[in-house]
């Protein structure tokens, strides 16, 4: 029987959701579903497969896989590949994933495909629809030509579903072998971020290029403030130096789930929308009502940001 394989590393970054989509991909195929966990494994990590159809779980597990490594990690999937057969391995769509993905998939001759949205399979035949040209469009390719491949997947916007079923899943220990293995690239320096991660933000208030200018980005600082939440910017505003780097919510930034988003004179492109379409509730402000944000908004109010912003900080203030 093939496999579709779920890699993930640890127990984090959408593995959950990415199980759920990987269920089905296997159904279609009328395949195994298994998951590969490399690295550190959470202590419930048997049952979680167990609550979402997984068949087995592969352990890749060794002391130089306790912090992530590009090199090393490389070697070990490839590794795993070869000992066990596998149609299609998906990845979650993180900074290990990629800087591993691409490199795995040449390494076992493999087809690759990053940045998908979706994954499907029908009559033995696998599309993966992806996020294209920044965002801006949605490309399906049918995987041919190959007789395994590497998908990496952007989970924010899947939804984590338990199995009909629950299953009782095999639990393997992969044999590896990385004693030759050294890492190319060392960091001499670590960036350490202070205070809390806008990624773990539970109210998000986001400004774009309907602020009209840089000093305006301060009324998002005082909703956000005035809300207990965080302040996030899209990328063109990023881009133009009004908000930093850390701050920046899309395709290219951070990747958000927040109980409510505010999203402060931003279009709504497809790139800004994969960082936040994962929002309990999204509230929409701009003053064009053909915007494409209002098509993702629960609450939509057409105007100036620039004089609703004010309004709404006077209201949450009392």
């Amino acid at each position: 029987m093939s496999r579709v394989v779920v890699c993930t590393w640890g127990t984090s970054g959408g593995a959950e959701e990415l199980l759920t989509l990987g269920r089905g991909v296997a159904n279609g195929l009328g395949a195994e579903l298994a998951w590969a966990v490399v690295g550190p494994m959470a202590e419930d990590l048997t049952a979680i497969a167990g609550r979402y159809g997984v068949a087995v779980v592969d352990r890749l597990t060794d002391s130089k896989l306790v912090s992530f490594a590009g090199d090393v990690a490389v070697e070990a999937l490839a590794q795993y590949a070869r000992q066990h057969e596998l149609r299609l391995l998906l990845v979650p769509q993180t900074f290990e994933a990629r800087t591993t993905a691409p490199r795995l998939a040449a390494r076992i001759d493999a087809g690759v495909v990053m940045n998908g949205i979706a994954v499907g399979a029908e009559s033995g035949e696998i599309a993966v629809t992806a996020s294209a040209f920044g965002g801006d469009t949605r490309v399906v390719y049918v995987l041919s030509g190959a007789s395994r491949y590497v998908v990496g997947v952007s989970t924010s916007a899947l939804t984590a579903e338990a199995a009909p079923a629950p299953t009782t899943p095999a639990v393997r220990d992969v044999a590896l072998d990385l004693g030759a293995i050294a890492e190319r690239v060392q960091i001499v320096a670590r960036s350490e971020a202070a205070g809390p991660r806008i990624e773990e933000a539970d109210i998000i208030v986001a400004g774009g290029r309907g602020l009209g200018a840089k000093e305006n980005y301060r009324l998002i600082h005082e909703l956000a403030e005035a809300l207990g939440g965080m302040a996030a910017a899209s990328r063109p505003i990023v881009d133009e130096g009004w908000a930093e780097p850390a701050r920046q919510v899309g395709l290219t930034g951070k990747i958000t789930r927040p109980a409510l988003y505010i999203a402060a004179g931003i279009s709504g492109a497809s790139q800004h929308m994969v960082g936040c379409a994962a929002a309990k509730t999204l509230v929409a402000i701009n003053r064009d009502p053909d915007a494409a944000i209002f098509r993702y908004a629960r609450y939509g109010i057409v105007g100036d940001c620039l004089e609703i912003l004010p309004a709404l900080v006077r209201a949450v203030k009392g």
